[in-house]
């Protein structure tokens, strides 16, 4: 068992304290999608999340489906995508409980640091949470709003990576891939030849208020058309890291990307005309020269703070 996994089984036992004490160094940095944000050492991550989040789910559960192991400029990481499950028995801040089930998704980037964990970024899906309790305070969503599924391959959980030269000509085709996506000539989605890049029956696991796509017109209807023209400068301006196991690639940032909100349309919002910082993530599994699948984290609720809209204030006041 990863020491990842081992800290959420221990912190969900009767010494959460031991748990953050053994798992996590001790200058931890562990950020959260919004409204948890940045936190910083042990104590802060076990009181402001782990321990909310353990009332919430009493019975708490993480169940990864996708775990990337890698080094980026000599550190190790570790990527990964799954749900945190349990009965959904008090607010998970601030969205109420249902007394049923909860899949809350998640994709993270983890830093180790001699066997603990120093650097945490974690997505969890509050957006598709609210949904689920069916008080989603934005307009439904133009994708797929259901569970998203692993890998069809069902080899997310990598191990050990016994070929790093196949691995480096995986990140060499995201790469090229995302080179393609900055050749847009902000008039036709087409200007982006992704057919070079994307599987005819690529799939596109976005994040709750977005929904899943299948295939690049899917893609393009759901998600990219409604994306860039509402941030048509957007572009990616840092990288926490990049890992690679096999046919997995995984690459994001605190932020990852930025963009000029100037355009109407996304989310049905019309523009703020603000410039947002975006914390994003991305997983893609490969198949054969091309790319199969996309798991796609991104914290919308800290956009939308940024647009001047409180998510959770909205839900507040539907719930009312």
């Amino acid at each position: 068992m990863s020491v990842i996994a081992e800290f959420y089984a221990a912190a969900a036992g009767p010494d959460a304290a031991g748990a953050a004490r053994s798992a996590l160094h001790e200058q931890v940095a562990w950020s959260v999608c919004h409204p948890v944000n940045d936190l910083s050492g042990p104590d802060a991550v076990l009181t402001e999340f782990m321990l909310p989040l353990r009332a919430a789910l009493p019975d708490l559960e993480r169940r990864p489906f996708i775990e990337i192991p890698g080094q980026y400029q000599g550190e190790q990481w570790v990527a990964g995508a799954g749900y945190f499950c349990g009965t959904f028995l008090a607010p998970l801040f601030g969205i109420p409980p249902t007394g049923r089930a909860l899949y809350l998704r998640y994709s993270e980037l983890v830093r180790l640091e001699n066997g603990r964990i120093i650097q945490c970024y974690l997505f969890p899906d509050f957006l598709d949470a609210m949904h689920q309790a069916g008080v989603y305070p934005l307009r439904p969503a133009l994708g797929h709003p259901g569970l998203v599924m692993p890998p069809a391959t069902l080899d997310g959980l990598c191990g050990e990576d016994t070929d790093p030269a196949y691995s480096a000509s995986s990140v060499q085709l995201v790469m090229d891939m995302l080179d393609c996506l900055r050749r847009y000539d902000g008039r036709d989605l087409e200007s982006m030849d992704l057919e070079t890049y994307w599987h005819p029956d690529f799939m596109w696991y976005g994040p709750g208020g977005i929904g899943t796509t299948r295939g690049i017109a899917g893609f393009r209807a759901h998600h990219q058309g409604p994306f860039l023209r509402s941030f048509p400068d957007r572009d990616v301006d840092h990288h926490a890291c990049t890992v690679a196991c096999g046919d997995y690639v995984a690459t994001g940032g605190w932020p990852h990307m930025h963009g000029t909100h100037s355009g109407g349309g996304w989310l049905g919002l019309p523009p703020s005309g603000e410039h947002l910082a975006l914390r994003v993530m991305d997983i893609w599994r490969r198949q054969g020269n091309r790319l199969k699948e996309n798991w796609v984290a991104i914290d919308i609720p800290h956009m939308l703070a940024q647009m001047g809209l409180d998510v959770f204030a909205e839900m507040k006041a539907q719930i009312k």
